[in-house]
């Protein structure tokens, strides 16, 4: 099946698709400083580079699908109908738009797991009625990475809309048994790790594993007001876009609580405190080591792999649309000239 993406980033959603057995044919993202990457790991999918708002919808693909998912600004602005006249709601009406006009079998959106607090519960009941009124049956579930293959707890939101004369509703797939930890992905490279250079920036020809190099810098009083380890055996903090906010190596022990919202360094054992590096951070979002990050200032190393959708848990999603589409399509065609003669005969 053909899917075309949209907000692409870097590309974690694209490729997790791809490893379910779809064909990523196009993608969009406005982003200049994300285009090298995308590119270069993508090198036979089509990459738009214009805004959303720009794209005349019989430019984008004929397609079975279409993946992404607008910034989470815009969904709640979009959701409480006064984002029409706004920017980042625009880019929600944008996708609603080219959704309507293309009515691919499915389509799939993500979001960040506030949008299912109660403060947002009109805007979701708006964005559920847009869906709806596009042509869609909807299913939207909170799912944590960490259930999907991903050493990572990392909780977000997904939409899954399947066009209406398939006539099924899509069924998320069940949380795994055995779950991935930091040891297991990272341990390899606890020893073979740079630092930035002054500025931050890329310290690239020292590396011997690509994008193996964390950000220097002191931490805010905000990072150090919550412990930022976890053990070896555990499985990650949120991987966040920023890289002063990237959780702590687990060589390092648990940070040491003074009182409420104060927590220290162990004392004695300061050296052992580090961010996770760009790779250890890829890594842990499930990204293969032969996908190259492109940047000058590690901070958009970082972000790209912050803001990705953790490859394993899009390919497990994926992998679940292609099954549940592929049956209600079988249970569709109509029944060959000799089954309607040999059920004439029993009859």
């Amino acid at each position: 099946m053909k899917v075309v993406s949209f907000f692409a980033g870097a590309g974690g959603l694209d490729l997790g698709f791809q490893k379910a057995g779809f064909d990523v044919i196009w993608a969009n993202e406005y982003d200049k400083d994300i285009w090298e990457t995308y590119k270069k790991n993508h090198p036979n999918i089509v990459l738009d580079k214009r805004s959303i708002v720009n794209i005349p919808a019989d430019e984008v693909p004929e397609c079975e699908g279409i993946i992404g998912g607008p910034p989470c600004q815009s969904w709640s602005e979009a959701g409480s109908k006064r984002g029409i006249n706004d920017k980042r709601g625009q880019l929600f009406f944008d996708f609603i738009r080219i959704l309507k006009a293309k009515k691919p079998k499915f389509f799939l959106a993500e979001n960040v797991s506030g949008m299912l607090l109660n403060r947002h519960s009109e805007a979701l009941k708006n964005i559920k009625q847009l869906f709806k009124d596009a042509g869609y049956n909807l299913s939207f579930k909170l799912l944590n990475a960490s259930d999907f293959d991903v050493p990572q707890d990392r909780k977000r939101v997904f939409f899954v809309g399947i066009r209406e004369d398939l006539n099924f509703k899509f069924k998320f797939p069940k949380p795994l048994k055995e779950k991935v930890t930091l040891r297991q992905i990272i341990a390899d490279l606890q020893n073979t790790v740079v630092p930035a250079k002054d500025g931050n920036k890329t310290n690239k020809e020292n590396c011997k594993v690509s994008n193996h190099e964390y950000m220097i810098g002191g931490f805010s009083s905000m990072f150090m007001s919550r412990n930022r380890v976890r053990s070896w055996d555990e499985q990650s903090y949120t991987i966040q876009a920023g890289g002063r906010h990237a959780p702590i190596h687990p060589q390092a022990p648990k940070m040491k609580f003074i009182e409420q919202n104060k927590r220290i360094f162990v004392p004695g054992k300061e050296n052992l405190y580090r961010r996770l590096s760009v790779r250890e951070c890829a890594r842990i979002q499930t990204f293969p080591d032969d996908f190259i990050f492109y940047y000058k200032h590690i901070a958009a190393g970082y972000k790209m792999i912050g803001n990705a959708v953790p490859v394993n848990l899009a390919k497990h999603i994926a992998i679940n649309i292609k099954s549940q589409i592929e049956n209600a399509e079988k249970k569709q065609k109509p029944a060959s000239k000799k089954t309607m003669e040999l059920e004439n005969t029993l009859s």
